[in-house]
């Protein structure tokens, strides 16, 4: 395919889809590309032109759809538990694997030979046209222009690895610096800033249990703690308590159209698994939380910004709430999917959000089905049936 013809360019808004956990996954590597016949069975196909693909995750592989038809133009296999999340520019997407990060390039609908390779594969960010992985098992952190995957070669970047390895995430920003986070297995502290040479400008370890990370306008950095969030702004860290003892943000959507963040907010350190019905909104200019009910749950996969900087969650009612960032008042609600619950386990399906531009994209693992959304017109435009059950959703998405 002539990569030269891509339909519309396309723009985003920062997505920090994070776990709530380290990645871990089963079976080995490897990978063949296929196409599934209606009886489930696979045979080998050309791969079929895609417009803005969109990757989704299965039991053992990988679904390559067209981003405006939802037609399923390739099935990858790739055994083992795989995560996805865009690489940051038109034509790729990064899938964490049991070995480490590996790069798809989703317009041609092929695993490539770029990997970094490490346990524990964790976030992936984009921001300010770079692209940061953070391989939790050895603490490492790789920092690369996305538009230099078109070579077919490993990117040249900047590296940095932490003191200790742990579930852990990094940002670079425009002027170079890195923002990091601190901890160990057992323990997460906080965050330090490098410049451009890996030299310590700033740190604060007021954050336990430090996990997840987003930009607002004006580079401003939410990451999250067990008692708020930390924000790091025009050079130096600011704290913003949460108004519970424990007052977990572990998952964050920002948007650059918007100082404020989105976060999740869980209020019991004891819980086995909690499902918490209020989401937090910080506005990273006036240093301030607020908390919105939104009276149902929702899970980690459920957050994320539309084109305006809307604060957009997937309820277990089956809606799309569309919140004003500004004023914590639902909008609307749009009908996405059916009613549903958070599994215990994070690694089993559930329903998920993915946002590119004015078009929301949904999961309905029970019905083995995906829909698109029109956050403009406020309605459901397609839907289609797979073959399998999806977990993960995600897409090319440049501009980053």
């Amino acid at each position: 395919m002539n990569k030269s013809i891509r339909g519309r360019a396309l723009t985003g808004t920062a997505l920090a889809l994070a776990a709530s956990s380290v990645l871990t996954a089963c079976g080995g590597e490897g990978s063949s590309s296929t196409d599934t016949k209606s009886d489930g069975s696979a045979s080998a196909k050309p791969a079929v032109a895609v417009k803005d693909p969109l990757v989704a995750t299965f039991d053992g592989g990988l679904y390559i759809l067209d981003g405006e038809s939802l037609k399923l133009a390739k099935t990858i296999d790739l055994p083992g538990f795989n995560r996805v999340n865009p690489a940051g520019d038109e034509d790729h997407v990064v899938v964490s694997t049991d070995s480490g990060f590996r790069v798809l390039d989703a317009t041609d609908q092929t695993l490539t030979d770029i990997e970094y390779r490490g346990a524990k594969p964790g976030h992936v960010v984009r921001h300010a046209g770079k692209t940061v992985l953070f391989t939790d098992g050895t603490g490492e952190v790789n920092v690369f222009d996305p538009t230099a995957l078109s070579s077919g070669k490993k990117p040249e970047g900047r590296t940095y690895t932490s003191a200790e390895p742990h579930h852990g995430v990094a940002i670079e920003l425009a002027d170079g610096k890195l923002v990091s986070t601190l901890g160990t297995e057992e323990k997460r502290t906080g965050a330090l800033v490098l410049d451009k040479n890996n030299k310590e400008v700033a740190r604060n370890e007021d954050c336990p249990g430090v996990h997840g990370e987003a930009a607002a306008k004006n580079e401003a950095v939410g990451i999250g703690c067990e008692d708020g969030i930390l924000i790091y702004k025009d050079g130096k860290f600011t704290k913003i308590d949460a108004p519970d003892g424990y007052g977990r943000i572990g998952n964050q959507a920002g948007s650059d159209a918007s100082p404020i963040l989105l976060g999740d907010y869980k209020t019991d350190p004891e819980a086995e698994l909690e499902r918490p019905t209020r989401i937090s909104l910080i506005d990273t200019d006036k240093k301030k939380l607020r908390l919105v009910d939104l009276g149902v749950s929702y899970s980690f996969r459920s957050l994320a910004r539309g084109p305006h900087g809307e604060a957009l969650v997937l309820g277990t009612d089956g809606a799309l709430h569309v919140i004003d960032q500004n004023t914590g008042k639902i909008e609307k609600k749009i009908p996405a999917v059916g009613k549903w619950q958070e599994p215990l386990d994070w690694q089993q399906p559930r329903p998920t959000l993915f946002v590119r531009g004015h078009v929301a994209y949904v999961s309905e693992p029970s019905r083995k089905v995906l829909h698109t959304i029109d956050l403009l017109k406020g309605k459901k435009m397609t839907s289609v049936t797979l073959p399998e059950s999806t977990n993960e959703l995600s897409g090319v998405v440049a501009g980053h």
